[in-house]
């Protein structure tokens, strides 16, 4: 089989507008994809040509091989519908942000062998490590259930996956921080040292940007009282143990936002929680998930 490599605008127009209304470009989306599949196609998939007669078909199940929340699905439709064109029928597809348990199957693709064959691991890749961003951000909701804190991601993610990585922890219940360095500030240690201080720093944003929300951090109470002395609303608490955040917490006293960040661990959300912080984040969500398991599986 030759692969269709379908044009964007001939894709499924639902599976476009569903990505869209999940908070993703479909463009940027089947960009990404066509790249994908070039990786693996310079040439013919020669196992598959060798191997498959050219006019079989066949239906294969994506099956949970444990238990957790599932995303990226439609990334995975939309490498099928790219590889096989209108010759595919993608079935019974889970929402994205379904919790599943193993044997669970999360979407039935058939079409022509060789190409179910062809789109299965670019389809697996996307799905696999996309569950597991939505799976893990799952455990650290669960953690932290009761507790009114919430879990942020961070801005430690893949090159060029931001958007796909931060789609994911949504699909697991968290809660995106910045996308990028423009669409909120947040002043750290070496800011502070370069503006003269943690107030100062804050004061150059405020000034500089009226409109936008300034995030700042602190190691210490002073640097927390004299924040809160000048009106400071977003206060991110870095590296603190449990008793130093509870105290933080107790001289905020509710004026400030409160999120707690650096070296937590999901043994330790709810402790961490439990202080009365608003937020807890953490880039383990991102910069090194645990791929799900998920695999493809021909019937007979």
């Amino acid at each position: 089989m030759s692969v269709a490599r379908t044009p964007y605008d001939a894709l499924p127009p639902a599976l476009l507008a569903e990505l869209h209304d999940a908070g993703l470009d479909p463009k940027a989306v089947y960009d990404d994809v066509v790249r994908a599949v070039a990786e693996d196609l310079p040439g013919d998939d020669v196992t598959s040509v060798a191997t498959i007669p050219a006019d079989a078909r066949g239906v294969a199940d994506f099956g949970a091989r444990e238990a957790g929340v599932v995303a990226g699905l439609g990334l995975a439709a939309m490498v099928f519908h790219y590889v096989m064109g209108e010759d595919v029928a993608v079935m019974d597809r889970l929402p994205d942000a379904t919790r599943v348990v193993p044997g669970d199957v999360v979407m039935r693709v058939a079409g022509p062998t060789r190409g179910l064959l062809t789109a299965e691991r670019t389809a697996l890749n996307y799905a696999s490590h996309l569950s597991g961003v939505a799976t893990a951000t799952a455990a650290w909701v669960d953690a932290l259930a009761g507790t009114g804190a919430r879990v942020l991601d961070t801005r430690k993610t893949l090159p060029n996956y931001r958007a796909l990585q931060k789609y994911a922890v949504r699909c697991g219940g968290g809660v995106n921080h910045r996308f990028s360095l423009s669409d909120m500030a947040m002043v750290k240690d070496n800011h502070a040292v370069a503006a003269g201080g943690v107030v100062p720093a804050w004061r150059a944003v405020r000034s500089a940007y009226p409109d936008l929300r300034v995030e700042v951090e602190v190691t210490d109470f002073d640097e927390l009282r004299d924040l809160l002395a000048a009106g400071c609303d977003h206060v991110l608490l870095d590296n603190m143990d449990t008793a130093t955040m509870a105290e933080a917490v107790r001289l905020t006293d509710g004026r400030a936002v409160l999120e707690a960040s650096g070296g937590l661990t999901i043994e330790r959300a709810r402790e961490v929680a439990e202080t009365g912080v608003d937020f807890i984040s953490t880039g383990a969500l991102t910069h090194s998930v645990v791929v799900f398991d998920l695999g493809m599986d021909l019937r007979g």
